[in-house]
């Protein structure tokens, strides 16, 4: 069945990430065009199967250059940002990406005329953080609400799917090693988010269903510890590795050499991070301001999970078809 076009245009920074290509689907799906504005068109052509022929354009910016974020907003209906990075990597700095950026897209909105964003933040912003990437986040949402009071903020706790970088990347190694860190004891609290809610979150806001000028904050149903997240992880892959806990110095010494290998697999703000619970907190639950909230149905990691990490398994996901 071909999908019903609506004529407005969102544009879509980040389109081609984790988070990014789940929001561009979610409004394919509602017949929106889509404008992925990316730093390497060229690496976003897999976007183009999520919608009909035409639907979903890939474009050149840079959050750095102030006049390709323009070309990109240019006759937008909404925008949506969903850039984000873990750890900084060359001039993709905390400041350049989700301080500086988040502020250039709102004024390049506000020029072309719109009256808000949606924007992606996190569970754990706050200026006063000592975390650099939590810092950058509360700098990112402060600089789109001082100059578009009315954007939308989501603050996702960790975020789970397909390409996410916590279970896939803990269920790898697990096919390598004897055994996976706790760091801090494993006894940090996270909120596991489905990434297709969060998408469904953005494209409501989109829809205009959602409050201007609001904070929402984004978790799943249930709240799991560190070492919770990988017994479940385990469980899915069937696996068995012993759990070995790091206390946070020791973990912040080793990340001080991780964080210098191709893929900074952990680093030194990352154990900071993890000092301090990332869950939705008691008054966005009571304000509504939640996924629940607005209608959502939060996924479950048992649900979820063996949909994806079942290739981590030894015989893959056939495994539990092996014939004995």
């Amino acid at each position: 069945m071909s999908t019903q076009l609506n004529g407005k245009l969102v544009t879509v920074f980040g389109g081609s990430g984790f988070i990014g290509r789940h929001i561009v689907q979610a409004l394919a799906k509602r017949g929106y065009r889509v404008r992925v504005a990316v730093r390497r068109p060229d690496l976003a052509t897999h976007l183009q199967p999520l919608g009909a022929v035409g639907q979903i354009m890939a474009v050149q910016a840079n959050l750095r250059y102030r006049w390709s974020v323009d070309r990109a907003v240019q006759g937008a209906d909404a925008v949506v940002n969903a850039v984000g990075i873990l750890a900084p990597s060359g001039k993709q700095t905390f400041d350049a990406v989700q301080a500086f950026g988040p502020r250039a897209i709102a004024e390049a909105a506000r020029t072309a005329g719109l009256s808000g964003i949606t924007h992606i933040s996190a569970i754990g912003a706050d200026a006063a953080s000592p975390s650099a990437y939590a810092r950058s986040k509360a700098a990112g949402e402060a600089g789109v609400l001082e100059t578009l009071p009315e954007s939308i903020i989501f603050r996702p706790s960790i975020v789970f799917g397909p390409e996410d970088s916590f279970f896939n990347q803990f269920a790898d190694m697990a096919r390598l090693t004897p055994a996976l860190p706790l760091i801090g004891g494993g006894e940090t609290k996270f909120q596991p988010v489905y990434v297709c809610d969060i998408a469904e979150a953005v494209a409501r806001a989109v829809d205009g269903e959602l409050t201007p000028g609001t904070t929402y904050e984004l978790g799943g149903p249930e709240v799991k510890t560190f070492k919770e997240c990988l017994e479940d992880m385990l469980k899915v892959t069937r696996r068995s590795r012993a759990l070995i806990p790091i206390p946070f110095p020791v973990a912040s010494l080793m990340a001080r050499v991780l964080q210098l290998l191709p893929g900074a697999p952990l680093t030194v703000d990352q154990v900071e991070m993890l000092k301090s619970d990332n869950i939705v907190s008691a008054a966005a639950t009571s304000e509504g301001r939640t996924l629940e909230g607005i209608g959502v149905k939060p996924g479950t990691l048992a649900t979820i999970l063996p949909t994806y990490l079942d290739r981590f398994r030894v015989r893959g996901q056939y495994d539990a078809h092996r014939i004995a």
